[in-house]
């Protein structure tokens, strides 16, 4: 990880809100699972976090944020704050995808994941991932919205599921996958600390934008909340 590299983070796509600081590389998060709460708690979070670490906004590299997909209220939720704050320092914004943020939280369990959430209305988000050599979690494809049992993976392999998708339709899935599947967690939510992780990857390939650029991923055209 960039020691040097002082970035925030924050994450409000699912029913977990967090957000995570990383200066000098020590890594200092805020977490709570909190349906329907988000817009009371992020900005304290960033508050309390940015008086920790003694630095002021102005003073950081740049900022990510969840771009989703996820709840609708959520991901624009994020959106809104990370480019309200980013106007206000002129910094830099690294738009992170929800569900790549939700694989790395997961490395530990293997080295090829499922992410998949709840998305509603009988469907899921979904992405594959594999982990590099650098313990970095790379798409295997694209993103996609489907029913649980349109889901499907290149080549086969074994691979391990996490997310609220399979919390909600776990059957439907062990019944598409079957012997593909190595386990699951569907009780785990995205985490600001990962989109740190990641964002420091993506800022030194150059994917930072402007505040007016960051903007969400929601992959369906009729989103709920």
């Amino acid at each position: 990880m960039d020691t040097k590299l002082k970035l925030l983070a924050i994450e409000t796509a699912t029913e977990a809100c967090s957000a995570a600081i990383s200066v000098n590389g020590e890594i200092s998060v805020r977490y709570e699972f909190a349906p329907r709460q988000h817009a009371e708690l992020i900005l304290p979070m960033v508050d309390q976090l940015l008086a920790e670490a003694e630095i002021k906004l102005a003073n950081l590299d740049a900022l990510a944020f969840g771009r989703g997909p996820g709840a609708f209220t959520g991901v624009r939720l994020a959106t809104g704050v990370i480019q309200g704050l980013a106007f206000a320092a002129d910094l830099p914004v690294i738009p992170v995808s929800t569900l790549a943020t939700l694989a790395q939280g997961a490395i530990t369990e293997s080295q090829t994941l499922i992410s998949a959430i709840d998305a509603r209305m009988g469907e899921i988000y979904w992405g594959l991932y594999k982990v590099n050599q650098h313990n970095i979690v790379m798409p295997v494809g694209e993103e996609q919205i489907s029913k649980p049992a349109l889901i499907h993976t290149p080549g086969g392999g074994q691979w391990y599921g996490i997310g609220s998708g399979w919390q909600t339709y776990h059957e439907i899935l062990q019944d598409k996958l079957k012997t593909q599947l190595i386990g699951f967690s569907g009780e785990r939510y995205p985490h600001a600390k990962d989109i740190i992780t990641l964002a420091i990857k993506d800022f030194h390939d150059g994917k930072a934008v402007s505040a007016d650029a960051a903007l969400p991923v929601y992959l369906r055209n009729k989103v709920t909340a």
